[in-house]
């Protein structure tokens, strides 16, 4: 889209893997998985965020 986005999407994706073949793809990380969060923020190349969770054991 040409369009740079302006407004926090209307739809939001959770997803559960690793991030490593998702940033492999073309999606960038926004903010990893830390103390305050479970969770990796990512965004696809158009901008659109989607939070990764780490696979459970």
């Amino acid at each position: 889209m040409p369009e740079r986005k302006t407004v926090k999407n209307r739809m939001h994706f959770d997803v559960v893997g690793e991030t490593w073949p998702l940033i492999a793809a073309g999606a960038r990380m926004l903010r990893e998985q830390d103390d305050e969060i479970e969770w990796s923020v990512l965004a696809d190349p158009e901008g659109n965020e989607f939070c990764v969770f780490a696979p459970e054991d």
